[in-house]
């Protein structure tokens, strides 16, 4: 193995991290244009409606969703989700009263700490052509001091993230910093808003022929690249071909696109939490007993319960991007 790398494993669903990220999920669909109900205008004859996760022909799935693709209300305690949305759009309504819908590059970081309730729709707003979404959601982990801060949720819009493109380099940087542009603030409890702790997500596109540098960090720094679409990457002269994750070094690691297509990358990193970790479902605690205590908390109180009309509810259509935090405050887009 080349002195940058420290491994290489193919991609799975979802996609494996290292602490002090949890997971990662990719969703790439290519969904038809939009009925009445912004759901497909499109059969679902065949498909497995509540549980449709399987890649079909016609390139989209419904996931939890009956009427509209996404993820009807569900609970989550412990930890964070930033959630990317390159394409399309998400409809976020949560037990906070909080709600809004992003895309086009808008990204949502969601500090679920002693436990709230949200759900994930992707409207098809489009009646006249295709709805096209690329979206990716990380799971990053509290430390124990955290693991029970209150909810939180806040919205890093396209506009305000920074985005370097030069000699064939597009860079957004989503967390951390990069050559002095700083990403905005992440949630206030989360982990990566401590610098020390070097968390970064970046999104990189390398058109051919392009190289990039990642910079030098800590050796107790987990770094991994995931070559996500393209064609092949060399790196120390090892050539990678897409669907694999590339564990880095902490040293200073050249990636150049050797391909004929344009390379689609995703970089997660982060100095470990070093914690014991509990999983179950949407709970990630400490122990195995803080589990329990979470799914009787959750049965008792369903985390405050669900303000909206339906499970699977989705704005109406004529909205913008917008924001609407517990406190009433309103950010349109």
């Amino acid at each position: 193995m080349a002195n940058s790398i420290r491994n290489i494993k193919p991609l799975g669903f979802p996609w494996e991290t290292e602490d002090p990220f949890l997971f990662c999920v990719y969703h790439l669909d290519h969904y038809p244009k939009g009925n009445e109900n912004m759901g497909p205008a499109a059969s679902l004859e065949g498909r497995n409606l509540g549980n449709d996760f399987s890649p079909n022909a016609q390139g989209w799935r419904m996931y939890h969703g009956h009427t509209v693709p996404g993820f009807p209300y569900h609970p989550h305690r412990g930890f964070e989700t930033i959630t990317i949305v390159n394409k399309g759009f998400c409809d976020h309504s949560d037990s906070l009263g909080a709600a809004g819908r992003f895309g086009q590059g808008d990204v949502q970081w969601m500090t679920a700490g002693r436990g709230v309730q949200h759900s994930e729709m992707f409207p098809l707003l489009k009646k006249d052509k295709e709805n096209p979404l690329e979206l990716f959601q990380i799971w990053l982990n509290l430390p124990k001091a955290a693991k029970m801060v209150d909810p939180h949720f806040r919205m890093l819009w396209n506009e305000e993230i920074p985005q370097i493109k030069k000699d064939g380099v597009s860079l957004r940087i989503i967390a951390g910093t990069y050559n002095g542009n700083k990403a905005p603030s992440p949630a206030p409890d989360s982990w990566a808003a401590i610098d020390e702790n070097h968390v970064a997500v970046w999104n990189l596109h390398l058109q051919p022929g392009a190289s990039f540098t990642f910079p030098e960090i800590p050796e107790s720094v987990n770094r991994t690249l995931y070559f996500y679409e393209g064609d092949s990457c060399v790196i120390d002269s090892t050539r990678i071909k897409p669907d694999n994750a590339i564990g880095l070094n902490a040293k200073e690691v050249e990636v150049t696109n050797n391909g004929l297509e344009t390379a689609h990358f995703l970089m997660l990193q982060g100095k470990p939490i070093d914690e014991p970790v509990a999983k179950y479902g949407p709970f990630v605690m400490n122990t195995d007993q803080e589990i329990q205590q979470a799914m009787q908390e959750y049965r008792l109180t369903q985390f405050g319960g669900w303000p909206w009309p339906h499970p699977d509810n989705v704005h109406d259509r004529e909205k913008g991007r917008f924001a609407k935090y517990p406190d009433g405050t309103l950010v349109e887009k």
